[in-house]
């Protein structure tokens, strides 16, 4: 019945200018439209709405991730832009912290100013 519906993703944001400028500036979505209770971006064609909360209730596993073609390249990229990328001392990461799944997927971790973790990862 929703195959052919387009998804819309969902995260939460105790402070919606500070995750502006994240997911905006250094990220690179595209703002879509704001209101008093969320911030919506375009992140390829699938919208992101964060919503306003007073408090982010954190999940403890990744809840927004994107696939790319050279993981190596986007995590350069972040990285010079100031995003950390997140260390699990039960994963073997390589300097980038960039992990090589048994299948051959590359991840990566790092969260956004609220906590929420995410990812990038090459399939």
């Amino acid at each position: 019945m929703l195959a052919s519906a387009k998804l819309m993703a969902f995260v939460a944001t105790s402070n919606r200018e500070r995750a502006k400028v994240f997911y905006h500036d250094v990220l690179g979505l595209k703002l879509v439209s704001e209101d008093d209770f969320a911030v919506v971006f375009d992140a390829n064609g699938t919208l992101i709405r964060m919503a306003a909360v007073e408090k982010v209730a954190l999940a403890p596993y990744t809840v927004l991730g994107w696939q790319v073609d050279d993981s190596t390249k986007i995590v350069e990229g972040l990285t010079n832009a100031g995003v950390q990328f997140e260390r699990y001392h039960f994963l073997e990461q390589d300097a980038l912290g960039i992990w090589t799944a048994p299948g051959g997927a590359k991840v990566a971790w790092f969260k956004d100013p609220d906590g929420n973790v995410l990812s990038v990862s090459e399939h």
